[in-house]
């Protein structure tokens, strides 16, 4: 109930419009007929009938909007089609509606004689098309606006996102551990060092790469967590060990999905070859990341911006949101599985 009120309250001016025309349609209409001006020509019972009949057409046309239309945008021809089959149905809908009331007041002679049954239907007609295309264009308006916002939100959250992510991947801090790394490497184990250099050059060249597109193929994602992965174990060892298992890995996500999930678990806890973080990721219908926790001390606080800005961005491309869920020994996300990919 709170939900059609808070409904209601939303499209209010429009409905105060509809209102305010049905009233001013019925004084003109007596006028025309009666050719005169009484009390009678201001009351407002055909005023609210008109409403109650144009309450019926959107609940009509909304009804094969939601059956025909299956994205945000919308063809001439898918427009027709509804507005076209909507109508008829509101004609039939308020004949059927006419029949029932006169049949309970015994008036089916009167009402539905040829003349006022020809009346009734051109009336029915008429206001199915007045009102229709009145409610329709105030549809689509409403739809291409919040379609507009959308664009806007998603190109301002892929945008940070961005910058978030070469600011992760890049940063001197970042860059300076793993040159150390490599140094280090470089003395102990050319072999490994040249490894650790291919690896640390497949991550740049897959982020420069993934920061242009809004979707990327799952097979891909994990080949990438896989290579940022190894790059972790060279300075970590096995404190920190993945595990992933794929069942179904057909489909698209956010670029950089596993990377920053992974990178999370990093961030916020202390692994070691005693106690170590496991970070498990299973694929099946939708991505289940999870870890479990063993906070370090000392932590510094951090904004959390990057990961609200991927759940935005999952929130426009996706019907289905990333789900977190965090209990004092396991934090966990489900990340949806975006099945078609944008143009």
């Amino acid at each position: 109930m709170k939900n059609i009120i808070h409904k209601i309250y939303q499209i209010r001016h429009f409905l105060l419009f509809i209102l305010l025309f049905a009233y001013i349609q019925s004084i003109y209409t007596r006028i025309a007929v009666r050719r005169q001006i009484n009390a009678y020509i201001f009351t407002p019972e055909a005023a609210l009938a008109t409403v109650i009949g144009a309450g019926i057409l959107f609940l009509i046309i909304l009804f094969f909007i939601r059956k025909w239309q299956e994205t945000d945008t919308f063809s001439n021809q898918t427009m027709l089609k509804i507005f076209g089959t909507s109508l008829l149905s509101f004609v039939i809908t308020m004949q059927l509606i006419g029949l029932l009331i006169a049949f309970a007041f015994g008036n089916i002679e009167r009402n539905f004689n040829q003349q006022a049954f020809t009346l009734s239907l051109f009336s029915d007609f008429l206001n199915g098309v007045i009102y229709g295309s009145f409610f329709l264009a105030y549809h689509y308006f409403n739809k291409n606006k919040k379609h507009q916002q959308k664009l806007a939100i998603y190109n301002q959250s892929l945008a940070e996102s961005k910058i978030n992510q070469l600011k992760a991947q890049l940063n001197p801090h970042f860059l300076f551990n793993n040159l150390n790394v490599l140094d280090q490497l470089i003395e102990e184990d050319k072999q490994k060092a040249s490894d650790f250099l291919n690896e640390f050059a497949e991550i740049y060249r897959y982020v420069l790469q993934a920061s242009d597109k809004e979707l990327t193929d799952i097979d891909q994602e994990i080949d990438f967590a896989k290579q940022y992965f190894k790059l972790i174990q060279y300075k970590y060892g096995n404190a920190y060990q993945l595990n992933i298992e794929t069942q179904n890995a057909k489909g698209f996500i956010v670029p950089l999905t596993l990377q920053l999930l992974i990178e999370n678990a990093l961030q916020h806890n202390i692994g070691s070859q005693e106690n170590p973080v496991y970070i498990k990721i299973n694929i099946d219908e939708n991505i289940f990341v999870s870890n479990n926790i063993n906070l370090k001390r000392n932590t510094k606080l951090t904004s959390g911006r990057a990961l609200k800005n991927l759940k935005e961005q999952y929130q426009l491309l996706s019907k289905k949101p990333i789900e977190i869920h965090q209990t004092e020994k396991e934090f966990s996300a489900t990340v949806p599985i975006i099945h078609k990919q944008s143009k």
